[in-house]
């Protein structure tokens, strides 16, 4: 239940041709604290609710636990949710033995596009495409709990 992540602003849309899937997600935030988030996410009309917690010291890894939950319980939850959802469109993109999910953001928080690679260690070597710029790994104000409370078309 540990999530490593890299994350990455994104230069180009060179991504979208390289898409093998796309999905709309919406979500909010039941708790948004630093020690902890709660979401509460809708994508391909599915239901989720997520705990994160604390981000390690370098920024790249903290537990995460997540399960699906019906649709009906999910659209309640998020009337629930801290001001401020989020609104996005995820592509998946396969390039070496990995995934990235790049998220071009909506509304608020249109212009902002982010690319996430997961991996199973720290130091683990991955294939970087021509489209990935600036590494905002770590950098609290990319976090999705953050955006939602101070949007990108804020700053």
């Amino acid at each position: 239940m540990q999530e490593i992540e890299r994350k990455f602003l994104v230069t180009s849309r060179a991504y979208q041709q390289q898409a093998f899937k796309r999905t709309r997600i919406a979500q909010g935030f039941l708790n948004s604290h630093k020690e902890r988030t709660v979401r509460v996410r809708i994508t391909d009309e599915k239901g989720f609710l997520t705990v994160k917690g604390k981000s390690s010291s370098s920024g790249l890894s903290r537990f995460e636990w997540e399960k699906e939950i019906a649709l009906d319980e999910a659209k309640a939850l998020l009337q629930l949710c801290e001001p401020g959802q989020i609104e996005k469109t995820r592509f998946y993109i396969n390039l070496g033995r990995h995934i990235f999910e790049v998220d071009e953001f909506h509304e608020e928080n249109q212009g902002l596009t982010i690319a996430e690679v997961e991996l199973t260690s720290e130091d683990e070597e991955f294939e970087k495409p021509d489209w990935l710029g600036e590494e905002v790994t770590g950098d609290v104000k990319y976090y999705n709990s953050m955006l939602s409370k101070q949007p990108y078309s804020k700053w």
